[in-house]
């Protein structure tokens, strides 16, 4: 299934990115017609680098070397100060990729090994799992966080908290963005968000996954009762649940399990879920990190679960407790 998805994506690819250049020679068309000057330039900044390979051939330590460099620091300069005179930048002429890192090629190299690039990876994920259809990332981000929508009353008695929902929720988005900032940490823990529906765990899910997205990270969001039962299918061979989409599961930069607690849960499913978050905790490759979100309290994890399974959750996660009103009913009061 995934070769089907990489060939249709290494098309589109190759689409954006002769656009993206076919963008870049029109600029640079009407730019050259308007000022001619840059054009020559461009001309002789490729007869310059010519012969400075010539030179560096010829005797790497020439004065010719020293005096071509000279020439070419002169050319780019009087450039940069005509495209600086009309409001342009030395980017203008050049493509604008989608992804600055890989060029729109869909790989990268590094020390001499070239590998698929994050923003193929995450590509073939959203199509592979629709998660595109899951999160509203032009909305659920940080810029749209209101820590207003939540009383900054303190109610130890209703909330079992000495602190406000506000503050709370507060503190809830530091240790978001303190997991964010040090992802690549491997002392950082995972996250576990556990509260009521309703009070911003998805949302805040959401929040975090756009922000390594920009970072270049892959994400994977799945309800638990999916993705235990894509497992369970995949383990017996039912439906097309491919070898690399249970791979996707256990090395995808973030995994988001959503809904932890609606599933209907059997010993194989203990299982596979305890193997997921601990392969996850273990991964040698590289760091992956693992939120999961829950109506259920500790306590009915506790009672719930498979003690090999939360006792790894106490021990590697931060755990954020969501507490307050209705804040899906607060913005829909608000929305009238």
């Amino acid at each position: 299934m995934e070769r089907s998805y990489l060939k249709q994506l290494l098309t589109e690819y190759d689409k954006k990115r002769m656009q993206a250049i076919y963008k870049a020679d029109k600029r640079k068309e009407a730019l050259y017609k308007e000022f001619p000057r840059l054009e020559e330039i461009d001309h002789l900044l490729s007869k310059e680098a010519i012969q400075t390979s010539r030179a560096l051939i010829a005797n790497p330590d020439s004065s010719l070397l020293q005096q071509l460099h000279k020439k070419i620091d002169s050319l780019k300069k009087e450039k940069l100060s005509i495209l600086h005179s009309i409001g342009k930048d030395e980017n203008y002429l050049k493509p604008h990729f989608e992804c600055p890192v890989c060029e729109d090629t869909g790989y990268v190299t590094h020390n001499y090994t070239t590998e698929m690039c994050n923003c193929l990876k995450q590509h073939l994920l959203d199509l592979e799992y629709h998660k595109c259809n899951i999160f509203h990332l032009d909305k659920e981000n940080f810029e749209h966080f209101q820590s207003t929508l939540y009383s900054n009353t303190v109610d130890e008695k209703k909330y079992h908290s000495k602190i406000s929902p506000r503050e709370n929720i507060e503190n809830i988005k530091k240790i978001s963005l303190h997991f964010i900032e040090n992802f690549d940490n491997p002392e950082e823990k995972n996250l576990l968000f556990t509260g009521n529906t309703g009070l911003g765990k998805s949302f805040l899910s959401s929040c975090i996954a756009n922000e390594l997205l920009k970072k270049g990270k892959t994400v994977l969001y799945q309800t638990a009762p999916v993705m235990l039962d894509s497992i369970l299918d995949y383990r017996f061979a039912k439906g097309n649940v491919s070898k690399d989409s249970y791979q996707h599961l256990l090395e995808v930069d973030l995994l988001i399990i959503d809904d932890l607690g609606t599933e209907a849960m059997n010993n194989v499913k203990f299982s596979e879920l305890f193997n997921i978050i601990n392969t996850r905790l273990l991964n040698a490759n590289h760091i992956t990190k693992t939120l999961i979100s829950t109506n259920l309290s500790l306590q009915n994890l506790f009672a719930s679960y498979d003690e090999r399974i939360v006792s790894r959750i106490v021990g590697n996660y931060n755990i954020c407790y969501f507490f307050g009103e209705d804040i899906r009913f607060l913005k829909r009061q608000l929305s009238r």
